[in-house]
């Protein structure tokens, strides 16, 4: 029956749900970095994943999956366009045979570093929005749901 479900719960959710409104900021600002990052040729997610391979030393791709929040088929599937532009390289771990290494090539590093100044911009302008002012407690609660 239709009034099992009163519209005041779809209310509820609608005000309430951590989840819709999480999902509904992530949008939006992804498509914000996106738009601004497609000069580059990347999209936000591309973006965060080469800045999480610029490191001293080249990370396990078993290491990268979870600091991006994301399963080894996922990050897979994602490196693969980088790897065919040439912005990384991956070949396998000698410590781990069945491992593999993840590291930025030269032409990876170059693109990241003329896209840093534009993802800053951008960030700054989005911290201004932020009604409390306050975008490193937001970042701090972020990361403890997480």
């Amino acid at each position: 029956m239709q009034n099992d479900l009163p519209i005041e719960v779809t209310r509820e959710v609608r005000d309430r749900c951590l989840c819709l409104h999480i999902q509904r900021a992530a949008r939006t600002i992804g498509r914000r970095f996106d738009e601004v990052l497609r000069p580059f040729g990347l999209t936000n997610g591309q973006f965060s994943l080469l800045m999480a391979l610029n490191r001293p030393a080249a990370p396990r791709m078993k290491d990268v999956a979870p600091f991006l929040a994301m399963d080894r088929t996922t990050l897979t599937a994602n490196l693969k366009p980088l790897e065919r532009r040439g912005l990384l390289e991956i070949s396998v771990d000698p410590a781990d045979k069945r491992g593999r290494l993840l590291r930025l090539t030269p032409a990876g590093h170059e693109i990241l570093k003329a896209a840093v100044p534009v993802w800053r911009k951008t960030h700054d302008d989005i911290d201004r929005l932020l009604p409390s002012g306050d975008p490193d407690g937001l970042r701090a609660e972020l990361i403890a749901l997480s």
